[in-house]
Formats: C-alpha cells, sequence, structure tokens
C-alpha cells in the first residue's frame, strides 16, 4: 500500500513536528512515525468499512420499506433488495476477517458517527448510477463490482464531509487519503467473484525494508541536523536562514542525507523524488529553489568522491 514516495511524506511530517515542538526526543519522534504509518493503515480499514456500514443501512432500509405508506414512496425497482444482493459489496459486508480487524483494532467511528453514513447512503440511492442499476433487470459480477467501483470513486472518495472528518481527527490523514483512496480503486478493479478474505487486508508495505529505510532516513536526517543546516546554508549565502520556508528546509535536509548515506539509491532518484514533493508541499518556487542546491552539491559530491552509490536503486 504505501510506496517509497508516501513513506519519504511520514518522515517529513515527522521532522516538522520536532521542528514545531519543543521536544528534541529522538524517541518520541521514531514513535510519532510508526504510528503516523501504521495509521495509514486504519484510515484504509475506516474507508473500507464505510461500505459495509452503507450496506447494512442499506439492509435495514429495505426492511423499512416494507410497510405500505413507504412501499408506495419508494421508486418501482424490479427488485428492491438488488443493492444489498450486490455480490461485489457482499464480500466486504459478509468478510468476517475484516470485521474482525476493526474490532480487534477498535475501530467504531461509524457506529459512532452514523451520520456520515446517512449521508453517503442519501447520496447514493440519489446517484443516476444507482438508479440505472436499480431499475436494470439482473446483474452480472462485474456489474456489481462496476457500481462498487463507480460509487466510491464518485461519491465515497471525494466527499468534503468524509475529508474534513478525517482531517479532524488525525492530522496525518490529509496526506494519506489520496493515496488510501487510490489504492482501494485499484484493489477493487481486481477483484474475482471468488477472492479470498485476506485479499482486502493486504500488507501495508510491500517490503519491510521500507520502514527500515523510513526509521534510518529519520534518525540520520536528525542526528546530522547541525551538519546539515551548515551544508544547506554554504550554498545559499544570500538567503537567511529565516526565508527559507520550513518545508523546504526540510526536504533539503533529507535530500541530502539520502545522497550521502543510501548508496543503493542513485542520486537521480533521489533528486526527482524530492522536487516532486515540494511540488506537492511547499511553495510553487520551491522546486526550482531545491533543484538548484541539489544540483551544486550532487557535482561537489561527485568531485569529492562522496557519492558512493551502487546497484539499481530501491523505490
Amino acid at each position: 500500500m504505501l510506496t517509497r514516495r508516501h513513506v519519504r511524506v511520514k518522515v517529513m511530517q515527522s521532522v516538522y513536528a520536532i521542528t514545531r515542538s519543543n521536544d528534541d526526543s529522538l524517541e518520541k519522534q521514531q514513535k510519532f512515525l510508526k504510528f503516523s504509518i501504521e495509521n495509514t493503515y486504519a484510515l484504509y480499514l475506516l474507508m473500507l468499512s464505510l461500505l459495509k456500514e452503507i450496506h447494512a443501512l442499506a439492509k435495514e432500509q429495505v426492511k423499512l420499506s416494507s410497510n405500505s405508506y413507504l412501499a408506495n414512496n419508494t421508486e418501482n425497482f424490479p427488485d428492491k433488495e438488488k443493492f444489498i444482493k450486490n455480490r461485489f459489496l457482499q464480500l466486504i459486508a459478509d468478510n468476517t476477517s475484516l470485521k474482525e480487524e476493526l474490532e480487534r483494532r477498535k475501530l467504531d467511528n461509524w457506529y459512532l458517527n452514523d451520520e456520515y453514513v446517512k449521508l453517503l447512503y442519501k447520496e447514493i440511492v440519489q446517484s443516476v448510477v444507482y438508479k440505472e442499476y436499480m431499475h436494470k433487470k439482473g446483474s452480472s459480477f462485474d456489474d456489481d463490482k462496476q457500481l462498487i467501483v463507480e460509487l466510491y470513486k464518485n461519491i465515497i472518495a471525494p466527499n468534503d464531509k468524509i475529508y474534513e472528518y478525517f482531517e479532524d481527527d488525525k492530522l496525518t490523514w490529509i496526506d494519506d487519503i489520496p493515496l488510501v483512496n487510490t489504492f482501494i480503486l485499484k484493489l477493487f478493479k481486481k477483484v474475482k467473484p471468488n477472492v479470498l478474505e485476506s485479499y482486502f487486508l493486504p500488507e501495508l508495505v510491500k517490503d519491510q525494508d521500507d520502514i527500515v529505510f523510513a526509521n534510518r532516513l529519520l534518525t540520520k536526517t536528525l542526528l546530522n541536523n547541525e551538519a546539515l543546516v551548515k551544508e544547506i546554508q554554504d550554498k545559499t549565502p544570500n538567503w537567511d536562514k529565516d526565508r527559507i520556508a520550513d518545508i523546504d528546509a526540510i526536504l533539503l535536509k533529507m535530500a541530502i542525507t539520502e545522497l550521502l548515506h543510501f548508496p543503493s539509491i542513485p542520486e537521480r532518484v533521489t533528486m526527482n523524488e524530492y522536487l516532486e514533493l515540494a511540488k506537492e508541499y511547499s511553495t510553487p518556487k520551491s522546486s526550482t529553489f531545491i533543484n538548484g542546491i541539489l544540483d551544486k552539491l550532487v557535482k561537489e559530491y561527485q568531485k569529492d568522491g562522496k557519492l558512493n552509490k551502487i546497484g539499481r536503486g530501491l523505490l
């Protein structure tokens, strides 16, 4: 789920946190990093469980609509239970492994905040794609899957209220939401009718080396802070350190750390990754500023023999 770029974002968040606090404890920041990475998986489970809760609410509504008053005020669908019998949706709703994982982590957010589930369900039943699906007689598994993919992509993932809820809950989730939503959509598109329950509980990272990378990058960046600050100041003699944006300074420190202490990552990969992060998280001119400094440093390090790169690199 987590890409190497997103791991770098997590380290950036941790370094930023320490610059904003009076506590320079390395141990505290390592715990913050671990907590932030693990919480990405909690966000994934919560987003996935929204479909589980929506299915439960739909079942409840179908049951309520059996009385004559509500039955006369609902659309005349050929099969009013078609949505709750959606085979793709049932793979999630009836997934005992998912249920157990949610209980183990005590992720009962939607039980405590069911207004968000109701809000999403209302948007779903009012959507054109839902009505077209419900009016059509019969459906294949692919039809069922396509409906859920469309509903997730166009109603659930971009919902502002859900975004605001997660933003208020945990600040680091702001950067995780696009990653999680993209991952879920890719996951959904590959689902087969006979998929195992474990398919919906993937590993947080493909390789544990990514976690090792994150901890090493954080540790070396923090422990070498004074030397990194001097390195940046030497390359920006006309800039007061207070004029350099905090995020720019952090990204430069991390990039220099990678260049000098991670021989398996090619310098071009490092430069490209931090330029992209600058475009996304800092000022409009940051990528140009950072590119100029890193370009000078790479040439200097190559001349001085400080870059000892090996292999094809890790991404």
